[in-house]
């Protein structure tokens, strides 16, 4: 990544030092310039697919506009979109590396953490279940209900769990802010601590 990063600086500098030219010379520069910035955005796209998408649209979104603008004769137009679409590209290239580091991080976390919290709940539950008697606050309704939340709650970690593991971080972590609420209305409704 630290390859891509530093072609991408390249790109970005080799944009910048075109000095436009008249007629055909300026077409050609700026189309080289275009031609740059989509080659940056190429290069980190397949990462920026899976950890930066709103980034990736912008950066596709300056590099049409420069087509756009290339395609009017609008030659200082289309140059600074494609400086536009190469700064970018490079932004999106540090983008997706930093939320993969993190997505990472934060998943090794709850993959530790999360079946273990599913294993308490269930033990209550089962606990529960067996039980002639409910803990104040927990009626026969109120556990029925908690067995489902707890059977949804174990879809989802599943769901993201193969997620994760097809290479969908993004998707996996996207479930875990309910999943956490969830979890935690369910040890508090079972008085989990």
């Amino acid at each position: 990544m630290a390859r891509r990063t530093r072609w991408l600086f390249l790109a970005s500098l080799a944009i910048a030092m075109i000095v436009p030219g008249c007629g055909t010379r300026q077409r050609d520069a700026t189309q080289a310039a275009i031609n740059a910035a989509e080659s940056a955005i190429d290069s980190v796209q397949s990462e920026a697919e899976k950890y930066a998408p709103e980034q990736l649209q912008a950066a596709r979104t300056a590099l049409q506009n420069a087509k756009e603008a290339l395609s009017k004769s609008d030659y200082d137009g289309a140059l600074k979109a494609a400086e536009d679409a190469a700064n970018k590209a490079k932004n999106m290239a540090i983008a997706a590396t930093s939320n993969r580091e993190e997505w990472t991080k934060e998943w090794t976390e709850l993959s530790a953490s999360m079946p273990k919290s599913l294993d308490q709940v269930k033990a209550k539950i089962d606990a529960y279940s067996r039980s002639a008697h409910l803990p104040e606050g927990l009626d026969q309704d109120a556990l029925e209900q908690a067995k489902q939340d707890y059977a949804q709650l174990r879809k989802s970690w599943d769901d993201a769990t193969a997620a994760a593991s097809q290479g969908k971080l993004r998707e996996a972590m996207e479930r875990v802010p309910s999943m956490k609420e969830m979890l935690a209305k369910l040890k508090e409704k079972l008085g989990i601590k």
